[in-house]
């Protein structure tokens, strides 16, 4: 299978899936690591910026490549991705090939630090 443009799986992901968690007073969902570190290709499709209030964000688009699996299938938009420690939510997610491969594009949000 020709796969040139899904690129080599030399990046690690963590996926993550919310959890309802009960913190003694109220069930809150959270974010859990859900699976095993998943190999993937990364391909940055945009980046932006914007200043609010004296703050600074920088918005990240990316493409993730992974292995088709029974696992990687089950995911869907609800779920994330954590990628050199920052966490992406999953826009969509679309078949390479016959099952072969998955293309999962997501996005994150990234602050400066000053708010």
């Amino acid at each position: 299978m020709n796969d040139h443009h899904a690129g080599k799986l030399d990046r690690r992901v963590q996926f993550v899936r919310a959890v309802l968690n009960d913190d003694g007073f109220q069930k809150v969902e959270q974010f859990a690591d859900h699976g095993d570190l998943i190999w993937a290709s990364k391909t940055d499709v945009s980046d932006g910026e914007r200043m609010s209030a004296g703050a600074v964000s920088a918005s990240l688009t990316a493409r993730f490549v992974v292995c088709s699996s029974a696992f990687t299938r089950d995911l869907t938009a609800k779920d994330a991705l954590t990628y050199n420690g920052v966490t992406f939510a999953i826009f969509g997610i679309k078949e390479i090939g016959r099952n072969y491969r998955l293309e999962i594009t997501a996005g994150a949000e990234v602050s400066n630090g000053n708010g």
